[in-house]
């Protein structure tokens, strides 16, 4: 047997928005072959609000994904010692044989049926969200003080609402990472990440049964919690613990991989995002930080996830209340520590709806193809000589009077408000590139100065968040990294491969699991931490670099971008006294 056949792989599977992805990883964090299957989104025409999607369809990329991975690096199924997973916080639903139930309002809610998922930024649930948000309960305190419908519970209890009560009682739900180590193993057992963070699992205390009366949902506590997992008493996963006894007979043929290959609790992807960036040394102006980071040093660093929203993570030894900021959530990832979530709803989804409503986008596109740049590149070489042209010394001041509010898609976080809305002042009769490159940095601009909001946010109430670690595709927009350091006034270190650093997260909780020897919680945070640092590769950092005059501009933009806050909510107070 050659070196070759003995090296050991984890594969790390990463379930995002609109594909799933497999990575395979060896112990160094080097990631030897990744494949990527497309998965399909269900839109409702008559109700913007609906996005749908398929466990079916989700599982059956992730055998494409997994097998082509191998495939792809000509590795022995073998090889492989661990599966992890990670996926978005969409509500998946089935029956207790694990058949999928449709969640699509109508005659068929509650049959069996192929759209089963209600995915993540599906915000149908407005009015059970409200109604939560008025129990004053305590699970209010740990997600902020109101809970976002984009959460679980929201979602069940609109179910409840809206199907049969013979249906609703067969019905078990999931968050979405929790169904895919269920489908790997036909385990039910749950994991922390998904439960505290969006299912309303108090730390500590569990579930309260008299929250769940008050908003209706008695099925839950009259039936022990059956439908959500975990009963009273039953241990709750943390992130790597093995799942069950690993890949069943079943999700072992159809992923290619041998029966019994252990499965790592799973994570929220953006918890992945951070599993896989915080650990990481990083270089400046080319030089490698000779410091290696303890799991104290991970106080100071925030994750920033960003694709088509973006979820900003940061940990502490004690539990931080932040108003408007999800948390403080207890043993997500590491045991013994807290997590607090921020978020923003909409920021590459932002970006690309800025784009591609513009007149001036199809230009943009084709002048892209004839220089072989993406559009990206064509709007910042653009930029560039606008402001030469204009005579200005920045961006900023190219742009000064072009303000632009980001929130098309409500707000996440510190304002936890799913009813703000987006904005931009300072528009001219103007259809052309230079007004397309113009909206294009605004937008860019508006992105980082919510990030600093919440940041800010999250300072004022007690962390010490000292630079930003990157994640997700935003990564590769420099422009944009710039900036965010520049109106954050704090280095950015971007990972060694934007693409690579939620799946290499995922590939962390399969080594874990690999290596578990069954001694529980105990030794779970320096066994995780210490394969996080071995794993992660050197980030690259950037540093504020703006002068004072355009320091003086972003923070005149930031105190506009407050006010515009407080005009938006006066506005909409006043339009609705008019209505009473």
């Amino acid at each position: 047997m050659d070196s070759t056949t003995r090296k050991s792989y984890y594969i790390g599977i990463d379930v995002g928005t609109g594909s799933v992805r497999a990575s395979l990883v060896d112990k160094s964090g080097h990631v030897n072959s990744i494949c990527t299957q497309n998965t399909q989104t269900w839109r409702d025409a008559n109700d913007s609000r609906i996005f749908e999607q398929s466990t079916a369809d989700i599982w059956a990329a992730v055998g494409i994904v997994v097998k082509g991975c191998l495939k792809d690096a000509s590795v022995h199924p073998n090889q492989v010692k661990g599966l992890g997973f990670d996926a978005t916080c969409s509500l998946a639903v089935t029956d207790f044989d694990g058949e999928p139930v449709m969640v699509t309002k109508g005659d068929n809610l509650g049959i069996h049926g192929e759209r089963n998922v209600i995915l993540w930024a599906d915000h149908r649930a407005e009015k059970e969200a409200d109604l939560i948000n008025g129990t004053g309960s305590i699970v209010l305190d740990y997600v902020g003080g109101k809970m976002s419908l984009e959460m679980e519970i929201p979602k069940i209890l609109w179910l409840k609402n809206n199907m049969a009560p013979d249906l609703f009682s067969k019905c078990q739900f999931f968050d979405l990472p929790d169904f895919l180590t269920y489908q790997a193993t036909r385990d039910s057992a749950r994991s922390c990440c998904s439960l505290t963070c969006k299912c309303s699992y108090v730390p500590k205390a569990g579930w309260q049964k008299d929250f769940f009366k008050q908003i209706g949902l008695n099925e839950l506590t009259e039936r022990d919690y059956a439908q959500v997992g975990v009963r009273e008493g039953e241990e709750v996963l943390i992130a790597g613990m093995p799942v069950g006894q690993g890949l069943s007979a079943t999700a072992a043929e159809e992923l290619g991989l041998p029966l019994g290959t252990p499965v790592g609790s799973a994570l929220i992807d953006a918890y992945a995002g951070w599993l896989g960036t915080v650990a990481a040394r990083y270089t400046e102006n080319g030089v490698l930080s000779a410091v290696v980071p303890s799991l104290e040093e991970s106080g100071h660093r925030l994750a920033a996830v960003a694709g088509t929203s973006t979820c900003h993570i940061v940990q502490s030894p004690e539990g931080i209340f932040v108003d408007g900021v999800w948390g403080p959530y207890k043993d997500p990832i590491i045991n013994g520590w807290w997590m607090n979530e921020g978020g923003q709803s909409s920021t590459g989804q932002l970006i690309d709806f800025i784009l591609t409503n513009h007149p001036a986008y199809p230009e943009a596109v084709k002048l892209g193809k004839e220089r072989g740049m993406n559009v990206h590149a064509v709007l910042q070489e653009l930029l560039e000589k606008i402001r030469v042209e204009h005579n200005a010394d920045t961006l900023t001041e190219l742009t000064k009077d072009l303000h632009l509010y980001p929130d098309f898609h409500g707000n996440r976080s510190p304002i936890a408000d799913p009813r703000m809305r987006g904005s931009i002042i300072g528009l001219e009769l103007d259809n052309s590139l230079t007004s397309l490159s113009k909206h294009y940095h605004a937008t860019l601009l508006a992105i980082a100065l919510q990030t600093r909001h919440i940041i800010d946010t999250l300072n004022t109430s007690g962390h010490k968040v000292a630079s930003i670690f990157m994640s997700g595709g935003q990564a590769r927009n420099i422009l944009l990294m710039q900036l965010f350091a520049d109106v954050c006034g704090m280095p950015v270190v971007l990972p060694a491969n934007s693409d690579q650093a939620v799946g290499l997260g995922a590939a962390m909780l399969a080594r874990l699991a690999a290596e578990y020897d069954n001694g529980g919680k105990e030794g779970q945070a320096e066994r995780l931490w210490n394969i996080m640092v071995e794993m992660t590769p050197p980030g690259t950092m950037i540093s504020p670099s703006c002068s004072l005059k355009e320091r003086k501009l972003l923070d005149a933009k930031y105190m506009i971008f407050l006010e515009t806050i407080q005009i938006q909510k006066r506005w909409r107070k006043e339009m609705e006294d008019a209505l009473a």
